[in-house]
């Protein structure tokens, strides 16, 4: 999901990790589940975190964790 422009809106087809990774699971808790639509709002000028919304709320995700949130084009 890291690479994602901003302004793009993609479907989210799963999160990398295991059930017991606490990094996959907070995501999941947060509602970045297949299925869902998300859309790449803002990037800090460094490049990192960027702000996401889904689900009617916005998310500031680092890299590192949007990189686990597996992607496909909105359609």
């Amino acid at each position: 999901m890291s690479t994602l422009a901003l302004g793009t809106e993609a479907t989210i087809s799963r999160v990398d990790g295991e059930a017991r990774d606490p990094v996959a699971r907070r995501l999941a808790d947060l509602g970045f589940l297949a299925g869902t639509r998300v859309t790449a709002l803002r990037r800090a000028p460094t490049g990192d975190p960027t702000i996401y919304e889904l689900r009617n709320y916005q998310m500031c995700l680092r890299r590192r964790e949007a990189d686990r949130v597996l992607v496909r084009a909105a359609v």
